[in-house]
């Protein structure tokens, strides 16, 4: 597919000049595009990501929504840490927690909040 066509699909489901990491994700799959070379190309266009599955930006007014855990179990720690690069958590591998615990993407978020763990790199290089 040309570059004109896949900015074309892309435009469409873009609003209001923000794409949801949703749908950036979808739209990759469906043309056959890394995260990363999404991203890339929403920032060609000028359109901002926007609501984060981990909760982590793109949320109005306070950018993030994700809150802490109250508490985190130990093996869910544990994966955590143990999918820690330098220190942090990319969401990749946070995506990855939480497909093997079976939770939600922002269950993970959250308990990384409670542990003071940084979610760094986005897989569609916004942060």
């Amino acid at each position: 597919m040309d570059d004109e066509r896949i900015e074309e699909r892309i435009a469409r489901k873009a609003k209001n000049n923000e794409l949801p990491c949703a749908v950036a994700f979808d739209l990759a799959q469906q043309l056959n595009m890394s995260p990363g070379e999404m991203g890339r190309q929403a920032d060609r266009m000028k359109l901002r990501l926007v609501k984060c599955q981990l909760g982590l930006f793109g949320y109005l007014p306070e950018k993030k929504i994700v809150k802490p855990a109250d508490t985190v179990a130990p093996e869910l720690e544990a994966a955590i840490r143990n999918a820690q690069e330098n220190d942090r958590l990319p969401c990749a591998a946070a995506w990855q927690v939480a497909e093997k615990f079976k939770i939600g993407k922002m269950s993970v978020s959250a308990a990384c909040e409670t542990l003071g763990i940084k979610i760094k790199p986005c897989q569609l290089g916004a942060f």
